[in-house]
């Protein structure tokens, strides 16, 4: 299978784009721009192998997108491209509406213009996978799942964004036939992760005895699903899911962020203890705006249809990421001394926190 993946330098695009070609031998062309949190080097094992290729591209580029469409030839997309973090959507929405919304647009574009030169067989057989997040559906009471068939009521300008990706990737496939296929999944951990996100954040500010910073009461709860588990569905997605369909992918591992935060800094004290309990360093800021209560995702339509199901608990995939953090600090810290030092995000002008020396990044 050839297989244009979009984000593929990124977190999940690149975790994908190594399972498709080091695991399954397939063929892949990554598109990324290569922004902040892009980096050639989470697909550096890739090189060399067959079919493989690394295009720097802004998928905003329409001419860009419909020469890398026409000249690769794929059988199948592979939608991750976009800007992710909320708390940066708070602060400059623009690029989330110009990159998630626009840029998906040029692309399904750019697959309907392919398609119109494929063969009868290759059309039917050609799939356009977008991958989105469960964000879309707002936030949950203490009961309850998100299903594919619950409302959306996107809450920050991230979620609204990736709400109108999906909303266009659904209107391809009604009105035009493009054969598009939507996963919303819940959040992701794992090895290269950016460090301004959760996980990685409170790991490498714990190995380094800064304070961990936890929004609000750390009661905001998130389904946490580990990345290997998240490409396995979305490779089951392209290759099994119906066209038209959307399918919920969720580790079924609902944790506040003061047990995430809690269980990394009990890991890190087993593989490298310090001198005191690293949960000494928690400190409460105070929370986002519109930060959502809870998220939670029932995955049963994924497990029945696509035969996938997670395999990793959050207790082995937290120490499989912490421990893979403090074996590649080669990877993280010219990160971490370059493009984000750890500084909070997301903070409105009129706010009192927006000054420095407030601490790095929150949970």
């Amino acid at each position: 299978m050839r297989v244009i993946v979009t984000g593929g330098a990124g977190f999940i695009g690149s975790a994908l784009v190594r399972h498709l070609v080091l695991d399954l031998g397939h063929e892949v062309l990554v598109v990324d721009k290569l922004t902040y949190a892009g980096d050639p080097r989470t697909v550096a094992a890739c090189e060399g192998r067959p079919g493989f290729a690394l295009l720097r591209a802004d998928i905003l580029d329409a001419a860009a997108m419909r020469a890398a469409f026409a000249d690769y030839a794929p059988d199948a997309v592979m939608h991750l491209a976009a800007e992710s973090h909320v708390d940066r959507s708070i602060a400059s929405a623009a690029p989330f509406v110009q990159t998630n919304v626009m840029g998906t647009f040029v692309l399904l574009e750019a697959a309907r213009e392919l398609l119109a030169g494929y063969g009868a067989e290759r059309r039917a057989a050609f799939r356009f996978l977008h991958v989105s997040t469960d964000e879309v559906f707002g936030s949950l009471g203490p009961t309850g799942a998100f299903t594919e068939t619950t409302p959306y009521d996107p809450r920050s300008p991230y979620s609204a964004s990736k709400a109108g990706s999906d909303h266009l990737a659904r209107a391809w496939h009604e009105t035009y036939g493009l054969p598009t296929i939507v996963t919303n999944c819940s959040n992701n951990y794992g090895p290269y992760h950016f460090p301004e996100k959760l996980i990685p954040l409170v790991t490498l500010n714990a190995l380094e005895g800064l304070p961990l910073p936890v929004y609000g009461d750390g009661g905001n709860i998130r389904d946490w699903l580990f990345v290997e588990d998240h490409v396995r569905a979305l490779v089951a997605a392209v290759t099994r899911g119906v066209p038209g369909e959307t399918y919920n992918i969720g580790g079924r591992a609902e944790r506040t962020n003061l047990e995430v935060v809690r269980a990394i800094c009990d890991t890190l004290d087993r593989l490298r203890p310090a001198a005191s309990p690293r949960r000494d360093l928690i400190t409460f800021v105070p929370d986002r705006p519109g930060h959502d209560r809870r998220y939670a995702i029932d995955p049963a339509k994924a497990e029945r249809e696509l035969g996938w199901r997670s395999s990793v608990t959050f207790e082995e995939g937290i120490a499989r990421t912490v421990a893979w953090y403090l074996e590649n600090e080669a990877w993280w810290r010219p990160l971490r001394e370059g493009v984000y030092r750890g500084e909070r995000l997301g903070l409105l002008p009129a706010s009192p926190e927006a000054v420095p020396g407030n601490g790095r990044g929150a949970a």
